[in-house]
């Protein structure tokens, strides 16, 4: 298993960017699939997107609602994986968290992963 450590969190306004990090110290992060979920309260955790090295060499895959604006990228190098989010809405208002599994296929369903980090408040206010 991966230990996560999440940051970049805070308070942006409606329009802002925000680049949140996750750092990960175990010996299979490259092979690992690296994912954002956010959990906003009331309701359940939503899968943000995630990365892999894929069949091809490497894959990223989102959710609907965050196509476009929000874009993932990994440091191999680094243990460091990123989630850039743009032009926030206040609706994206959550505390995020990295998540990891070992494989190649980018699940959507928080059970799948078995590695978590302890979450990092993002709030956009309008």
């Amino acid at each position: 298993q991966e230990h996560l450590v999440e940051s970049g969190g805070g308070l942006v306004q409606t329009g802002d960017s925000l680049r949140l990090s996750c750092a990960a110290s175990g010996e299979t992060f490259s092979s690992a699939v690296m994912a954002w979920f956010r959990q906003a309260p009331g309701k359940e955790r939503e899968f943000v997107g995630g990365t892999s090295i894929g069949w091809g060499g490497g894959e990223t895959y989102y959710g609907d609602s965050m196509k476009g604006r929000f874009a993932i990228s990994r440091d191999n190098d680094k243990n460091l994986v990123y989630l850039q989010m743009n032009t926030l809405k206040p609706e994206d208002t959550a505390v995020y968290y990295c998540a990891s599994r070992r494989g190649l296929f980018i699940y959507t369903t928080a059970r799948e992963y078995n590695s978590w980090g302890q979450g990092t408040q993002v709030t956009v206010s309008s």
